[in-house]
């Protein structure tokens, strides 16, 4: 690790939460890789979808991100962070990617060419192909160069990982009554046509961030925004999986959000149905077997553990041998950094709002969002906007 490694992950280290994480590998970034604004969003890992905390610096109050995702989800663009999730590098130029041709890119066209912005590097903060967080930095004049790319690269997994444990849950919250299911409605055009009281309740425990204004009476925050896209995304046969992320509310809460697109005309995007809703406990066992970088197998031993199954029921249970049983369990403390089984059950159970489960949850891998936001301008101050 060189001394520019050093720098910003010893700032990185010293981060309370993740909207803190961000802001100063910002500017230890910025004193390596200079530029003139930027983009800092964490991402659903399960579907690289946009979540909360977003950090936008001198791009205003964020007006444009709406445009900016739309280009991403909806049109043929160079280096689409989809393909940065699992290229064998996670960064790059698009100077570079187009061979100095960016018009070639329609975020450039559309964009960009209008904005003052010369060239764009874009970096995916990710642990294998799951990625916990997206980057994008502006320059006005001037090329990243090819070790300005290197360095963000190397910068990837690391900054993914401090990322990651901002992301564990916190102790479970007050349990009050939650609304249920809401539900939103949005036209070919992408405007809102209506939404039931309970997605109003939901959309108003959401952190803060930038948004969209609507015909609603209510601004619609960019990741709702984004599911949407991902919607029309999906039905135009753009991109594959699923148009879902997952949210935690200024109530310490998770929240699920879902959209999918209903039977249209002919051509173009149809009309999208978008759900919020509290988030499952298949959801929630889910997120924190994520935020701790379990498997599924290492999820699915734990919640025998909290039945109370002794490791020869465990394996009996999963058809396997009780010395891999052990060599899970091991691997579990590890992770959770506790030393018993009490101290495991107390630590997921006890002190996080996780039900228990009659079955075991399958996950694919780790993954959960963090829990606010905040808009920026370089230069002033740092005040977090209300979560």
């Amino acid at each position: 690790m060189n001394q520019a490694h050093v720098s910003v992950l010893s700032a990185a280290d010293r981060a309370v939460d993740s909207i803190d994480l961000f802001g100063r590998i910002s500017a230890g970034i910025r004193r390596l890789v200079p530029f003139d604004s930027a983009v800092w969003t964490a991402a659903d890992p399960e579907t690289g979808l946009i979540t909360a905390p977003m950090l936008v610096e001198n791009l205003g109050s964020g007006e444009g991100c709406a445009d900016y995702w739309a280009s991403e989800l909806l049109e043929e663009n160079v280096v689409p962070f989809r393909e940065l999730t699992r290229a064998l590098v996670p960064a790059a130029g698009l100077r570079a990617a187009t061979g100095d041709l960016p018009a070639r890119s329609a975020r450039f066209r559309r964009l960009f060419a209008g904005q003052g912005i010369h060239d764009e590097l874009r970096v995916a903060l990710r642990i294998g192909d799951r990625p916990w967080g997206l980057v994008s930095l502006f320059r006005g004049t001037a090329d990243f160069a090819a070790d300005e790319v290197a360095l963000l690269a190397e910068l990837s997994q690391p900054l993914a990982e401090r990322l990651r444990g901002f992301a564990r849950p916190a102790p479970a919250p007050t349990q009050t009554d939650s609304p249920a299911p809401g539900l939103i409605l949005f036209d070919e055009s992408g405007a809102a046509l209506s939404i039931n009281e309970e997605a109003r309740q939901h959309l108003a425990s959401l952190p803060a961030g930038p948004s969209v204004p609507s015909k609603l009476g209510l601004g619609l925050p960019i990741w709702v925004v984004g599911a949407v896209l991902q919607a029309w995304a999906l039905a135009a046969g753009l991109d594959h999986g699923n148009a879902r992320l997952r949210i935690r509310n200024t109530e310490g809460r998770w929240l699920s959000c879902h959209a999918s697109s209903l039977s249209g005309g002919d051509s173009g995007p149809g009309p999208v149905a978008l759900i919020i809703e509290p988030a499952t406990p298949a959801d929630l066992a889910a997120l924190i077997a994520e935020a701790h970088g379990l498997t599924s197998r290492e999820l699915q031993v734990t919640q025998l553990i909290a039945r109370g199954l002794t490791t020869a029921e465990i394996a009996g249970t999963l058809f396997l041998s009780p010395h891999t049983v052990r060599d899970h369990i091991k691997a579990v403390f590890a992770k959770v950094e506790v030393s018993s089984r009490g101290e495991l059950v107390a630590r997921l159970f006890t002190e996080h709002y996780w039900p228990a489960l009659p079955e075991p949850v399958r996950v694919s891998d780790p993954g959960s969002p963090p829990a606010h936001a905040r808009i920026a301008r370089t230069g002033e101050g740092t005040a977090h906007t209300p979560a």
